[in-house]
């Protein structure tokens, strides 16, 4: 699976977080910065053309859907970060946060505690 750009990452979690929909929809969902609407459908047909959206036609226009849903994107795009950047380790990943003092020892005793409690059920 391709990554995406952040431009399609942003189309992506408006298409997500309205489970689709016409560029036009999708344009009027921006509230921060407005993007030009050739610049969204554009990077709409990229995103067809990877694999994560389908196009569904109504009348003369174009509804579009998502293909993958946002979990198994970035589950898998944290495999690949993971694989790329810390030697497909996910111990490696958690040693470089402690080392960078960006994790503390009682967020690690809860990671524990929750991967404890899931042992359980």
């Amino acid at each position: 699976m391709d990554k995406l750009t952040i431009q399609e990452e942003e189309a992506m979690q408006l298409i997500w977080k309205s489970n689709g929909g016409f560029i036009k929809e999708l344009l009027d969902q921006l509230t921060e910065s407005k993007i030009p609407y050739t610049t969204l459908a554009s990077t709409i047909k990229n995103l067809e053309k990877k694999g994560f959206l389908k196009s569904v036609k109504y009348a003369n226009a174009y509804r579009y859907e998502p293909l993958i849903g946002e979990k198994e994107y970035n589950a898998k795009f944290m495999n690949g970060f993971v694989n790329n950047y810390f030697k497909n380790s996910y111990k490696e990943l958690v040693s470089f946060f402690a080392k960078e003092e960006k994790i503390s020892k009682d967020e690690l005793r809860e990671i524990i505690k929750m991967i404890d409690n899931q042992e359980n059920e």
